[in-house]
């Protein structure tokens, strides 16, 4: 059994732990405020109680006649000693030796049991008055000694003691004490139903939020944890985390969905494209094995076509392979660092990407500018220069494919508020918002029908292969385009100074 497993407290919900650690703070309050209070009140008693025993001790032994009182002249003493009146005190004359020479005023019960008083002790103290604690059946007495003034003035040597009993402070403090403890537990219980209702509605956020948090185990991440609180409190910053953190959770579960729609499309589209040169080279071959080729002319025919498509193939295999190595932003870096970069300008690309529009399209009028228009300018990057040559030939052939024979294009090369920029401008048809969005996913071909009949292949990766080449580069590649009105793709690298 490990630790948590043996808490007490384990099964005791939120709310009644804190109610009960509330409760027990409460009662070590009450306990040591009432402690306190109590044995300062009964000091405070215990304190009068002794002032009033020496007030007592002072005058009787200012009376005549002490100690030697007797018969009518003891009778006086006690009389003058009861007009002193103190609750059960006891009141005798001492002899030199300590001893109890006379009880001027007896105790109601037992007399107390006196400590050794003798003259030698009570008279040493310079007629201060000498105190001491006496018993009597179990009870406390407070004794208070004081010379005699025959005894200080040189006449006959004796001290009068004067006791005064505890029983009526301690009957008083007991009293005390149980109102005390009463009242004590009536506030706790009081303060514990009302911690109850106090606890209880405090929580009730938490208990929201714990309904919400079952919704959203059962599945439904539409949920949302209610703004319960001022947002600088600790329910508003749990709130405010608990439905950042859903929102993430949900992104992330659409953008897997997402991307398992898209893998399911891509394993689709690779299916197809595959399956189109190999179904060509697998009916020559069946039509070769049967007898259909009966004369060399047709051989050479059917192994010149089983090439063509034979090409396709490695064409579009090494597409996916390229993009497979620089696919995801994630992988973005590990893609940088398999590149072979130098220093070099944009504007050989430029005129390599001039030459090749003209070769595969010698009608079509092709201008090279800087970006926008203007004269070109230098571009100096650090880049692969055989990888952005790919680039540059994927948005050639992408003008060729895309429109028609003799369509007008721009080729602009420069710098543009501190990047190096290439962009190819042709004025063909153009895309809309939507065909733009998805220029650049694979597989994707606005003109699906002339991208199949396009020499070469045509699968869609070729704007796909040229925007992971670019973000490899640390660059990207920005489109703008309109219905009728052409189409500008723009290469924007970092500058190399």
């Amino acid at each position: 059994m490990n630790g948590a497993d043996a808490r007490p407290s384990r099964g005791l919900s939120l709310r009644s732990r804190l109610l009960a650690i509330t409760l027990a703070l409460l009662v070590a309050a009450l306990l040591a405020s009432t402690g306190l209070v109590i044995d300062q009140l009964q000091r405070e008693l215990v304190r009068q109680l002794v002032e009033r025993v020496e007030g007592v001790a002072a005058v009787t032994a200012r009376l005549p006649g002490l100690p030697d009182a007797v018969g009518k002249d003891a009778s006086q003493v006690r009389e003058s000693v009861e007009q002193l009146w103190l609750p059960d005190v006891y009141v005798a004359a001492l002899g030199p030796d300590g001893r109890v020479t006379q009880v001027i005023r007896p105790a109601t019960g037992p007399a107390p049991e006196l400590p050794r008083l003798d003259t030698v002790a009570v008279a040493g103290r310079d007629g201060r008055p000498f105190t001491a604690d006496a018993t009597s059946g179990g009870g406390t007495w407070r004794a208070v000694a004081v010379p005699t003034t025959a005894g200080r003035s040189g006449g006959s040597e004796g001290s009068v003691v004067v006791a005064g009993s505890h029983r009526d402070v301690d009957d008083a403090m007991s009293r005390l004490t149980r109102k005390v403890l009463l009242i004590d537990a009536a506030v706790l219980v009081s303060l514990g139903l009302a911690g109850w209702f106090a606890v209880r509605g405090g929580l009730r956020p938490l208990r929201r939020i714990e309904a919400t948090a079952g919704a959203i185990a059962s599945g439904d991440l539409s949920h949302r944890v209610p703004q319960l609180a001022a947002p600088r409190t600790e329910l508003g910053r749990l709130s405010t985390s608990l439905n950042g953190m859903l929102d993430r959770i949900e992104e992330g579960n659409a953008a897997r969905a997402e991307t398992e729609h898209r893998m399911r499309r891509f394993i689709a589209d690779v299916s197809h494209e595959l399956r189109t040169p190999l179904a060509g080279i697998k009916g020559f071959t069946e039509l070769y094995r049967m007898g259909g080729m009966p004369e060399r002319a047709d051989v050479d025919t059917s192994m010149s076509r089983i090439e063509r498509e034979a090409g396709r193939l490695v064409g579009l295999v090494e597409e996916l392979l390229l993009l497979a190595r620089l696919d995801e932003d994630a992988a973005a870096a590990a893609a940088a660092r398999t590149l072979q970069v130098t220093p070099m300008d944009l504007r050989t690309l430029a005129a390599d990407a001039l030459h090749d529009l003209r070769a595969l399209d010698p009608q079509r009028p092709v201008t090279l500018t800087g970006p926008g228009g203007g004269p070109p300018a230098a571009a100096p990057v650090v880049g692969d220069e055989a990888r952005l040559h790919q680039v540059t030939s994927n948005l050639v052939g992408n003008a060729v494919a895309h429109t028609p024979a003799g369509t007008p294009v721009r080729i602009g090369v420069g710098t543009v508020d501190g990047w190096a920029v290439l962009e190819f401008h042709d004025e063909g048809p153009g895309m809309t918002a939507d065909q733009a969005e998805r220029a650049f996913d694979r597989f994707y071909r606005a003109d699906k029908a002339r991208a199949r009949g396009r020499p070469g292949g045509g699968a869609g990766l070729g704007l796909a292969i040229v925007d992971s080449l670019v973000r490899a580069h640390g660059g990207r590649v920005e489109i703008e385009t309109a219905l009728g009105e052409g189409a500008n793709f723009r290469i924007v690298l970092p500058l190399h100074s």
